[in-house]
């Protein structure tokens, strides 16, 4: 069966998450002890029995995801489940990339350390800058929307749905881009509880750490089929992802573009690994078959692998 394996991204994140895998499989465990010695964090502790709060600062959000979505995978791969395609949204792309075999594990937890801690850093360093969930109106029509305003601090950051796109910007930016997309027709402008503007010229001072780091990093050709968040296309080459892992942190997540070329490669399964069920749910909006089937969990993965 043709699978591809969708990797959720930051913001997907909860207390608990992982902890059914972590008890199951001692190989799980052995990933848990591997990240943290690299990261330097009790990632079990954090995760299990740690704080919200501290769970959701970017810089242990990121490892924290990243770790739950290579645990999920790993119990997959264990069952028999063997990926074609891998795409993550977000954050979720460099479990991807470990998953394609672009990267290692080890690498993969060592470089999203560093990612996280940047664009944290960046955050700070906006002095003011935050995110905008807007639903009930087409991104072309809210691109349309900021272009009339004449607003140019605030962008379109993830386009995640039909209906429903996030942006990105400065305080003042994003608060007269609310009033622009509304006045155009948009249902809601929910502002988010985010430490930056994610995916926007914002992060201009994590880009160029990370760009900056990755120059030593060996990044191989993908062994299965690998879609970029940046492109919303299929990438072939280890050269271009390592140049697009650095823009990835600057650029807007093109999720309906790329959910339409993992659709046109023909795939017979999706499976969203890892925590929650966001990809799932933005696949449905989109109305596109077949449906995104949630393996963040031992039961669902039990489920998918029978």
């Amino acid at each position: 069966m043709k699978t591809c394996i969708l990797f959720p991204g930051q913001g997907a994140q909860s207390i608990g998450m992982g902890k059914d895998l972590y008890d199951a499989d001692r190989d799980v465990r052995g990933l848990f002890e591997e990240a943290s010695d690299i990261s330097g964090s009790d990632l079990a502790a954090l995760i299990f029995s740690g704080s919200e709060d501290d769970l959701k600062q970017t810089r242990n959000a990121q490892l924290a995801i990243a770790l739950i979505d290579s645990a999920a995978s790993l119990a997959l791969r264990k069952r028999g489940v063997r990926a074609d395609g891998a795409a993550g949204f977000s954050l979720g792309e460099w479990a991807a990339l470990a998953e394609a075999r672009v990267v290692t594990f080890g690498e993969m937890i060592r470089l999203v350390a560093e990612r996280g801690r940047l664009m944290d850093e960046a955050g700070r360093r906006s002095g003011g800058s935050s995110m905008s969930a807007v639903l009930g109106l087409q991104p072309a029509a809210i691109e349309a929307a900021l272009e009339s305003a004449g607003i140019e601090d605030a962008w379109i950051a993830n386009y995640n749905a039909p209906g429903q796109s996030v942006l990105s910007g400065t305080e003042s930016g994003l608060a007269a881009a609310e009033d622009a997309v509304k006045a155009a027709g948009a249902k809601r402008a929910i502002r988010l509880k985010v430490s930056g503007a994610f995916h926007s010229p914002i992060m201009r001072y994590a880009y160029d750490g990370f760009k900056e780091l990755l120059t030593d990093v060996a990044f191989a050709d993908p062994a299965i089929a690998f879609y970029s968040n940046v492109t919303g296309a299929r990438v072939a080459t280890g050269a271009e992802l390592r140049s697009l892992a650095a823009e990835q942190i600057i650029s807007p997540v093109r999720w309906i573009d790329e959910e339409k070329a993992i659709l046109d490669d023909g795939y017979d399964r999706l499976l969203e690994a890892g925590p929650g069920t966001v990809l799932a749910g933005l696949w449905k909006s989109a109305g596109l078959e077949p449906a995104v089937v949630p393996a963040g969990k031992v039961e669902q993965i039990e489920a998918v692998s029978a």
